[in-house]
C-alpha cells in the first residue's frame, strides 16, 4: 500500500470517529466543536484569557498599531482589487483573440487554497510551519485589540485536523458585530390562516398580554446596556489581524534576504545530469543528481573545470571524484576511459546572440565547432582558451559541422567554415566577442567518463534572490515576491533551499557548525513570510466574511452617512455595495478557475 493509500485511510477514519463522538455529544462535553465540513476540531480553553489582558495594557500604541493597520489594509485591498480585475482582463481578452490558456496548476482551484498537501506549491512540511504561525498571530492580534477595546473573548484555542493546523480567539460577536435581528415569532398568526385558527390566535394574544404584567413585577432590576464596538473600533480590531501577518513578514523575510541568504554559498555548478549504461562513471557508482565538488586534489566549482582537469588525465589513468549526494560527500575511483570510434569532438552550439558577429557570419543554433582557426575545439575548455586569446576586431576562420536541416554550401569534408570579425567583448573591451552560447541549456557532455553535467548557474540565482528587496521600489519587485514560490524568476518556482536545489549551496560563516540546519531555518522563514504577506493581502479584499469586507462596509457606511444623514439610507446602501464587490470577487474567481475549461471547450 503506497503511502497516500495509508494517509486517506488514516484521515477517512479520523473524520469517521469525529462524526461518532459529534453525534454522541462526547465533543460537546469537553467543549470541543467541528468546524466547516471537513473534520477540523475546535478545542476550546477560557485559560490563557488573563494573559491577553496583560498584553493589552500598552492600549495606546496597540491602536495606533491597528490605525496604521487600516491604512495598509486599504492600500492592500487596492492592489489585491486591481490583481484580480486586471487577471479577469487578460483573461476576457484572451476568449476575445482566441488564445485562452489551456487549464494548468496556475488556475487548478486546489491551489487557490492555501492548504499544505492540498496546494501543490506549497510544501507540507513548511506549508503547516508557516500556516500554523500565520493563524495564530492573525487570530491572537484580534484577541488583544477586542481587550483594548473592551470587547469580551469568550474562548481561545487550537484547530486541530489529525494535526495542529492554527490556533482561534474567540470574541462575542454581539459585542463586536452588534445583536443580530431577531427572527420572526413561531405563533405569529399566517397570512392564510382559517377562521378556527384566528379565533385560536386571538385567545392566546389575549392570555398573554394578561400575564405580561405578572412578569414584569418579577423581573430584576434592569442591567446596564451590554458594550456594543463602534465602528472606529472594530476596524481597529479586524485590520489588527492583517497588520500582524504584515509585521511578522516583514521581519521573517528581512531575515531570510539578510543574514540568512548571507549565510549561504554556491557549492558547485557541476550536477550530474545522466550516466551512460556502463561508462566508468557508471561502473563506480555515480549516480544522477549528484554535485561534483571535487576531483583527486582540485576543487570543482563548475562543469567547466570538470573539463580543464580532464584535459590532463590520459585513458586508463586512476582519478577520485568526489560527489555530494544528499548532503554527504562521497568518493569514487573512476578509470578514464578511451573516446569511442566515431566520436567528434567539438562544441555545441546552444544559441546565438542577436546582433553579434556569429549571427551576421551565419552561425546557427545545433551546429559545432571543431576548428578555430588552427586549434582544433574538442571541448568547452579549448573553447574558452581560445576566445580568451582573442583580440578586438581580429578576424578568425571558424570550422564547423552542420545541423541535419542546414541548406549552405559545405566543404568537400562537409563541413561549414565562416570567417568571422569578432566584436569588443563587453567584460573587456580589448578582448573578441563571438556571440556563441556553447552546450544546449548549460549541459555539458564528459565522453571520458560517460556523463552529462548540467551547470545550473547557482551563483547567479543565489544573487537574485539577493536582489529582490533592492526591486521593492518598483512594481515588478512585488510581484517577484509575491509569485516567488509560485513562479519564481521564470516559471520555476522557488520553494526554498531543499531537494535538489540545496545540493548546489552550502553554509558559510555564523552558519557554518549549523550544517544543514541553516536550509532549515531560510526555509522555515520563506514560508512564513510568504504565507503571512500572502494572507494579510487576501483579507484585505473587500469581501465580507474577510475582514477587509466587513471594514470596507463600515466606512462606505460613514461616507454615505455623512452624504445623507440617514441611518437606514446608509445602512441599505453599504450593505448593498459590499455585497455587490462580495459577489464580483467569487465570480472573479469562478471565472479563473473555469475560464481555461470553457476556452478548451469552444475551440
Amino acid at each position: 500500500m503506497s503511502g497516500t493509500s495509508i494517509a486517506i485511510s488514516i484521515f477517512i477514519l479520523y473524520w469517521f470517529l469525529v462524526s461518532i463522538l459529534d453525534r454522541r455529544g462526547i465533543l460537546e462535553k469537553y467543549n470541543i466543536s467541528t468546524f466547516g465540513p471537513l473534520p477540523i476540531l475546535m478545542i476550546r480553553t477560557t485559560k490563557g484569557l488573563k494573559l491577553l489582558d496583560i498584553l493589552a495594557r500598552p492600549k495606546f500604541y496597540w491602536r495606533v498599531f491597528a490605525n496604521l493597520g487600516i491604512w495598509l489594509m486599504f492600500v492592500g485591498m487596492i492592489a489585491m482589487f486591481l490583481v484580480i480585475a486586471i487577471s479577469d482582463f487578460a483573461l476576457y481578452t484572451s476568449f476575445l483573440n482566441n488564445n485562452v490558456p489551456e487549464p494548468g496548476k496556475y488556475n487548478a482551484a486546489r491551489n487557490i487554497l492555501l492548504i499544505p498537501g492540498l496546494n501543490e506549491f506549497i510544501p507540507f512540511t513548511w506549508g503547516v510551519i508557516a500556516l500554523i504561525v500565520t493563524l495564530v498571530v492573525h487570530e491572537f492580534s484580534h484577541a488583544i485589540l477586542c481587550r483594548v477595546e473592551g470587547i469580551r473573548v469568550k474562548s481561545m484555542g487550537i484547530l486541530l485536523a489529525l494535526v495542529p493546523i492554527g490556533g482561534f480567539a474567540e470574541p462575542d460577536e454581539e459585542q463586536l458585530f452588534g445583536k443580530k435581528e431577531k427572527p420572526v415569532e413561531e405563533n405569529e398568526l399566517p397570512l392564510t390562516a382559517s377562521i378556527d385558527e384566528i379565533e385560536e390566535w386571538e385567545r392566546q394574544e389575549e392570555q398573554r398580554k394578561r400575564e405580561i404584567p405578572l412578569k414584569v413585577k418579577e423581573q430584576k432590576p434592569a442591567q446596564e446596556p451590554e458594550k456594543i464596538a463602534t465602528r472606529a473600533q472594530r476596524s481597529r480590531i479586524l485590520a489588527a489581524g492583517v497588520m500582524a501577518n504584515f509585521c511578522v513578514a516583514f521581519i521573517a523575510l528581512l531575515l531570510f534576504f539578510g543574514p540568512v541568504l548571507g549565510a549561504i554559498a554556491p557549492l558547485s555548478d557541476a550536477m550530474v545530469l545522466s550516466v551512460n549504461e556502463s561508462s566508468p562513471a557508471d561502473l563506480a557508482g555515480i549516480r544522477e543528481d549528484m554535485v561534483i565538488t571535487r576531483i583527486d586534489d582540485t576543487n570543482i566549482t563548475n562543469a567547466m573545470d570538470v573539463l580543464y582537469y580532464l584535459e590532463t588525465v590520459e585513458s586508463g589513468d586512476i582519478i577520485q571524484i568526489h560527489a555530494l549526494e544528499d548532503g554527504v560527500v562521497s568518493v569514487y575511483e573512476i578509470e578514464a576511459s578511451e573516446l569511442a570510434d566515431g566520436h567528434i569532438n567539438g562544441v555545441p552550439i546552444g544559441g546565438v546572440v542577436e546582433e553579434s558577429p556569429a549571427e551576421a557570419t551565419g552561425f546557427e543554433e545545433g551546429m559545432t565547432m571543431i576548428r578555430l582557426d588552427d586549434t582544433e575545439i574538442q571541448d568547452v575548455a579549448d573553447f574558452v582558451n581560445f576566445m580568451e586569446n582573442t583580440q578586438a576586431n581580429q578576424t578568425i576562420r571558424a570550422e564547423l559541422l552542420p545541423p541535419a536541416n542546414y541548406t549552405g554550401a559545405l566543404t568537400e569534408n562537409g563541413t561549414v567554415v565562416l570567417d568571422v570579425k569578432l566584436a569588443p567583448h563587453s567584460i573587456d573591451s580589448e578582448r573578441g566577442f563571438l556571440g556563441v552560447m556553447y552546450g544546449m541549456d548549460g549541459i555539458v557532455e564528459c565522453p571520458m567518463l560517460g556523463v552529462s553535467l548540467w551547470m545550473p548557474q547557482s551563483k547567479y540565482y543565489l544573487e537574485a534572490l539577493k536582489q529582490i528587496p533592492s526591486l521593492l521600489t518598483g512594481l515588478a519587485g512585488w510581484l517577484i515576491l509575491f509569485g516567488l514560490p509560485i513562479y519564481g524568476f521564470a516559471g520555476e518556482g522557488f520553494r526554498g533551499f531543499s531537494g535538489t536545489i540545496a545540493q548546489f549551496y552550502q553554509p558559510v560563516g555564523w552558519a557554518e557548525p549549523l550544517g544543514v540546519g541553516i536550509f532549515w531555518i531560510a526555509n522555515t522563514l520563506l514560508w512564513i513570510g510568504w504565507l503571512n504577506f500572502y494572507v494579510g493581502l487576501f483579507n484585505c479584499l473587500p469581501a465580507v466574511p474577510l475582514d477587509g469586507g466587513h471594514v470596507f462596509k463600515d466606512y462606505t457606511y460613514s461616507l454615505v452617512y455623512r452624504i445623507t444623514g440617514k441611518e437606514d439610507v446608509s445602512a441599505r446602501v453599504s450593505n448593498s455595495i459590499s455585497a455587490t464587490f462580495s459577489m464580483l470577487i467569487l465570480f472573479s474567481f469562478i471565472f479563473m478557475i473555469i475560464g481555461p475549461f470553457i476556452g478548451q471547450w469552444l475551440k
